[in-house]
């Protein structure tokens, strides 16, 4: 496996760089220190411990505004490697932080000393009691988890707009809340019990009827300290009553005192402590949860209002009216949401000073949903409201039920600190604090806020959970200057007294104390409140091993130590503010690096003054960790609320790396694609007489003799040759042109299927349900360009690009009729990937084109007029990325349920990084990415697997050693008279 970059000047930024104050410096430009990684390595294995500078490096940012590289990183795999780091550090003096999807808006993720990713192999969903509870690993997003509780009505209580990226130990460690959970659907009101390490290493499972015993032998010491406090605050009754004032209305900061009044004894205050201490009093390893109702009849309205405080003066008549979401955005918000893909792009003319409020109820069934909208349509009268909703609720008609509108309109309020952030100035960075006020007093808040920015010289974005007068806020700010670091701490220092002073408010609503509040905490919670929480933390951590600095820091200044700057890079990246949404999707996440985490790199490198150690070591390493083992599926920009395709720069960099020699040879082969078809269907065919190890030791010397990011690694299952010859078709009558790709021109069906090709399939399928199509004669040699387009061959992407759509404009009579395409991803390519690299007049040609995934054709236009008369009992499907980019999986599950009885999607499927010859180029890239689906499917037995594109059916075959193959071949076997 190649662990250095070929030719790192191809990847040198090309400008001169100043270095910036916050830089990695040289001393650590060969990573880890000795003796630290060898110690560990000693302990752990050499495969769990991470050293090399680009590691410390790609660990070291989250989605805050601070950065801290650590010393080391450790890949925990389980509680036993937990205990003997902890055990290392305390034996050493060291310092442990904890870090699962790096969500964190206030650093609790970063780390000084040594890290430990407890996200990597803490993935895994329980469900108990028919849906009633649910047991859950820390590294488990919260979609994940709402997806294995869907089928039972259930869903978690916490709901943060990071859901699809946030995992459950980050979640319950800052006692995450979000839309709907208030202070009653929260994780500290949820969560039935935990299993937890303590930082002696002591394990602890709450819910074990023997944990009081056990842990009062283990740890005598902190039981006893723990009860002492108890009683010191039992005994004074207005400490007691300030603590369950202050847990009123949403409150994160600080740690849980209230657990000292809700906990019998020291298992129960520890369960009750462990929500919202981020990290600091030990390691969450299980959750049990109580779920909560999945109530599916939902009614949503986005109402506009001429101005912050009329929106939130709005609040109260909809939460008394029982909505169970009352989200407000601010003008600032809305106008960046319309850079997010689906959301209005007039909401950018929108006058600043509109405000809306996205309005939710929810019911069980119909009668309740109908009880909901009168009760709303009561809430709605007489308020001032503006365009684009004044006119509609005039009839009545504000609130929806549709999905796809209610989709859009949550997708543009999760976008909030994504969109503002991406579109904030170049090279600034991003704050964003939430607090909470009584809910009562939201409007007034509203209006201090928005006074205190001005005055500050600040235009932040508001939004926030107006239900429980829980308002967010975004600054941005240049870190690297000193006059605006000092804006910012002033801007600070007047939000947080004001918040306490005039509204008795919570400095930290749902985020956690972090790194930005800590020093104010005393001011929101008085010196003796304070004083207990330091005494909390020594009892339980008593040689302030884990996460120092986080929640308890008596530096006043500490909030401004560690902010990062945030260079300018490529043009595509640069909005990104490494918020991690991209992470969970991202095919290589686990095995190198993650979109994240390649911006990352790159903007250390361009931290760096050119040339130096550390820019070296980065380059070094950056073309296999970043380039070579990028799928390029893009799906990274699905995940991205504003859409930042990571996989686009991966592209360019690879055509900046093609020496003139190689990127000649590409063009070459774009404008001979024909004779570059006829010899690799040959080579198939010879490897089935010849078998898999020749072929395996002739691509293996060719990949040692040319780079071998260019030669694919043979792989057992690869299928045989396809039919030398395409199904005879005719013009006439056809009711589209069908493009057989050149993947299904040249492989065949998986050995072992019996039955038509796939191109064999598709024409007796539409013939069958009369709707003949037609394949031109001429298809060989033309290809949708991907081949090119994905390894950054920038000329031959032309040529071929170009050749195809004017091919397609004659085979389609000028566009009349529909091209069907019958590989997802040469339909992606053929409908948008080409778009950029076509002349202006093929572009006008290319406009004209209807490109049809083939599964939209068979789903929509076959299925209907065909008779389904062989079933099998189950099928497993593997949705492609490709099929994502076009929105057409639910294609891929009709076909399926037209063939089978039971129908699976794995809740892990995902992207199966074989993309295109990636996964032959480097195998250990699918079987990382695949490892969580292959599991699933593993499981139990399927009598089908089915999919939409051969290669991806190769990738998924290779992973579960399951033989997958087209849902068009299978529709047509279940069809066949």
């Amino acid at each position: 496996m190649p662990v250095r970059e070929p030719n790192p000047q191809t990847l040198r930024a090309g400008t001169k760089r100043r270095a910036a104050p916050d830089r990695v410096p040289d001393l650590q430009a060969r990573g880890t220190q000795k003796h630290l990684r060898e110690e560990l390595i000693a302990l752990l294995g050499p495969e769990k411990v991470l050293s090399r500078v680009s590691d410390l490096v790609r660990y070291a940012s989250d989605a805050s505004p601070y950065r801290f590289v650590p010393q080391v990183v450790v890949v925990a795999e389980d509680v036993d490697d937990v205990s003997a780091v902890l055990s290392y550090a305390r034996g050493k003096g060291r310092e442990v932080v904890f870090r699962a999807a790096g969500t964190s808006l206030n650093g609790q993720a970063q780390g000084e000393d040594i890290l430990v990713d407890v996200r990597r192999h803490w993935v895994g969903v329980e469900v108990l009691d028919d849906g009633a509870r649910a047991r859950i690993r820390p590294g488990t997003t919260v979609v994940r988890a709402n997806a294995a509780l869907a089928p039972y009505g259930r869903v978690l209580g916490p709901d943060p707009a990071s859901a699809v990226a946030c995992t459950i130990g980050g979640v319950v460690a800052n006692n995450a809340s979000g839309m709907t959970a208030g202070i009653t659907r929260n994780s500290y009101r949820t969560v039935a019990s935990l299993t937890f390490v303590l930082p002696s290493g002591t394990v602890v499972d709450t819910a074990d009827p023997a944990a009081e015993e056990e842990l009062a032998r283990a740890e005598p010491r902190l039981c006893a300290g723990l009860t002492a406090l108890k009683a010191e605050i039992e005994a004074d009754p207005e400490l007691t009553a300030r603590i369950r004032a202050k847990h009123t209305i949403k409150n994160t900061n600080g740690y849980r005192l209230d657990a000292f009044l809700d906990g019998a004894g020291p298992v129960e205050i520890l369960r009750g402590l462990m929500v919202g201490s981020e990290g600091t009093l030990g390691f969450i390893s299980e959750v049990v949860f109580d779920t909560v109702p999945l109530d599916r009849r939902v009614s949503t309205a986005l109402l506009f209002f001429p101005s912050l405080p009329a929106a939130a003066a709005a609040v109260p008549r909809f939460t008394e009216a029982g909505a169970l979401a009352v989200e407000l955005m601010d003008g600032n918000t809305l106008r960046a949401a319309a850079g997010v893909p689906g959301v209005p792009a007039d909401w950018a003319e929108l006058p600043k000073e509109t405000a809306a409020l996205l309005v939710e109820f929810r019911a069980p069934d119909e009668a309740g949903q109908r009880a909901c909208e009168e009760a709303a349509a009561g809430a709605l009268a007489h308020l001032r409201l503006v365009a684009p909703v004044a006119s509609v609720v005039s009839s009545g008609n504000a609130f929806t039920r549709d999905p796809g509108t209610i989709a859009g309109y949550w997708k543009a309020r999760r976008a909030f600190v994504t969109a503002v952030g991406g579109s904030r100035p170049s090279g600034t960075t991003l704050i964003t604090e939430d607090f909470a006020v009584p809910p009562a007093r939201l409007a007034e808040a509203c209006a201090e806020l928005l006074d205190l920015q001005a005055r500050h010289g600040f235009d932040a974005a508001v939004a926030g959970h107006a239900a429980h007068g829980n308002l967010h806020f975004l600054l941005a700010f240049d870190a690297g200057d000193p006059a605006d670091v000092e804006r910012y701490a002033s801007f600070m220092d007047e939000f947080c007294n004001m918040t306490v002073e005039r509204f008795d408010g919570s400095l930290k609503a749902e985020h956690a104390t972090g790194r930005n509040i800590a020093p104010f905490l005393e001011l929101e919670w008085g010196p003796k409140a304070t004083e207990l929480m330091w005494r909390t933390k020594e009892v339980i951590d008593p040689d302030g091993l884990l996460a120092p600095r986080i929640v308890l820091d008596r530096d006043p200044q500490a909030h401004l130590r560690g902010l990062k700057t945030l260079p300018t890079v490529e043009r595509v990246a640069d909005p990104c503010i490494e918020c991690g949404f991209c992470e969970p999707v991202c095919p290589s996440g686990d095995l190198t690096t993650s979109p994240r985490q390649r911006i990352v790199l790159r903007r250390e490198m361009m931290r760096q003054a050119d040339g130096s150690p550390v820019e070296t070591g980065l380059l070094e390493s950056y073309g296999y960790d970043a380039v070579d083992t990028c799928a390029g599926d893009s799906t990274c920009a699905l995940a991205c609320p504003v859409g930042i395709d990571t996989g686009a720069m991966m592209r360019e960099f690879r055509r900046r790396r093609h020496s003139p020699r190689e990127e000649a040879v590409a063009t070459l082969a774009a404008h001979d694609f024909r004779a570059v078809e006829t010899s690799v269907r040959l080579a198939v065919a010879t490897a089935a007489r010849l078998g898999d190890r020749f072929m395996e030791s002739a691509t293996g010397l060719a990949r040692k003799a040319m780079r071998s990011g260019l030669v694919p690694e043979w792989l057992p299952e690869i299928p045989g040759a396809a039919p030398r010859r395409l199904p005879r078709t005719h013009r006439p009558a056809a009711a589209a042109v069908y493009y057989p790709a050149c993947v299904n021109r040249i492989f065949g069906n998986p050995d072992g299927l019996a039955g038509p090709s796939l191109p064999e399939a598709v024409v007796a399928l539409s013939a069958r349900a009369g709707r003949p199509v037609w394949i031109p004669d001429d298809v060989a040699g033309t290809c949708c360009a991907t081949i090119w387009h994905s390894k950054g061959f920038e000329r031959g992407n032309g040529v071929m690009a170009n050749r195809i759509v004017e091919a397609a404009w004659g085979w389609t009579a000028s566009g009349r009729l529909p091209l069907v395409v019958d590989a997802s991803s040469c339909a992606l390519g053929l409908a948008r990937d080409v778009v950029p690299y076509l002349t202006d007049d093929n572009r006008e040609l290319h406009a004209e084109l209807t490109v049809v995934d083939s599964l939209v054709w068979a789903a929509d236009e076959l299925l209907p007029r065909l008779d389904v008369r062989h079933r099998v009992g189950s099928a497993v499907v593997h949705p492609t990325c490709s099929m994502r980019h076009l929105g057409d999986e639910d294609r891929l599950t009709a076909l399926a349920g037209a063939c089978a009885e039971e129908v699976v999607v794995p809740v892990d499927a995902g992207c199966c990084g074989f993309a295109g010859d990636r996964g032959m180029l480097h195998p250990e890239l699918t079987s990382a990415a695949t490892a969580r689906e292959a599991a699933e499917v593993t499981a139990r037995p399927f009598d089908a697997h089915l999919s939409a594109n051969r290669m991806c059916e190769v990738g998924m075959e290779r992973a579960t050693g399951r033989t997958y193959h087209s849902a068009l071949i299978a529709l047509e076997r279940a069809t066949r008279p």
